[in-house]
């Protein structure tokens, strides 16, 4: 564990808690390796059931990429950089646990791009979010222009990229970009923000009844289907459903069912 991320284990969640509110959150190569590493041990955690990524205060989920750190790299280093901050997004989309991120502060650049990466987000209501990489004579490159317009459409997409516009909290929930908005009544800077976790915790506590490894083959069956034909789609969700057909856990399922009660999922 390093001080710019602290890992949290609050079963059936952990927490990964990026903890760099003095600039802003903002995401250097120190911060993307620890998130990159925790994602590698998390993958194989039997006892996290849910993810959630949430940073410190409430005035910057992340501002994207450290610039401090940038303007000193040469062409080699800003291209590692960018392998870098690509390859640790797929680490958290890649993971089989959904994840969610708790968007405490406005996120902009690689910062939304690191929430794009996430299962599903809650934000708090006073935040916004912006692409602003074309104001800066690039484009985004951790992934936005590909994610964001899988999550809410080609034309909306564009209207965020093309223009650099930030999106109010209302706003990117009524598009789709998140799900839940958690009115902001802290005034502790301080803090991993105790309202929005408290809620994210609620929501990960009610996915985590679910299976496991059903929660992993529907995810699986989303992101792989998503851009293919019908048929192939539903190839691949035969497929994870397969998966699930020898399990002790389709097993304990069917028995909860029939006894009436709450069943016990193991992972197995």
């Amino acid at each position: 564990m390093t001080d710019v991320l602290l890992i949290e284990k609050q079963s059936p969640l952990t927490w990964l808690k990026i903890n760099r509110p003095n600039v802003l959150n903002s995401l250097n190569t120190e911060l993307l390796y620890a998130i990159k590493n925790a994602c590698c041990e998390l993958k194989e955690d039997k006892n996290t059931r849910v993810v959630a990524i949430i940073a410190s205060g409430n005035k910057a989920f992340s501002a994207g990429a450290d610039l401090t750190e940038r303007k000193g790299m040469t062409e080699s280093q800003v291209v590692d950089y960018l392998n870098l901050i690509q390859s640790t997004m797929l680490a958290i989309e890649s993971l089989p646990q959904p994840v969610i991120a708790a968007m405490n502060g406005s996120a902009f650049g690689g910062g939304l791009e690191l929430a794009l990466a996430c299962d599903l987000r809650v934000a708090l209501d006073s935040i916004s979010m912006r692409l602003t990489e074309v104001k800066l004579g690039i484009i985004p490159g951790a992934g936005g222009t590909q994610r964001l317009s899988r999550l809410i459409g080609k034309s909306k997409a564009k209207e965020m990229i093309l223009t650099a516009r930030a999106f109010t909290a209302q706003e990117a929930l009524n598009v789709g970009l998140v799900h839940k908005v958690v009115a902001n009544s802290e005034a502790n800077d301080a803090s991993f923000h105790p309202e929005l976790s408290k809620q994210v915790f609620e929501w990960a506590r009610e996915i985590a009844q679910a299976a496991p490894l059903a929660l992993k083959q529907a995810k699986w069956a989303i992101d792989n289907g998503y851009d293919r034909d019908l048929q192939s789609g539903l190839a691949l969700e035969t497929k994870a459903y397969l998966q699930l057909l020898t399990t002790k856990d389709r097993l304990e399922g069917l028995k909860a069912f029939a006894e009436k009660r709450q069943p016990t999922y193991l992972g197995e």
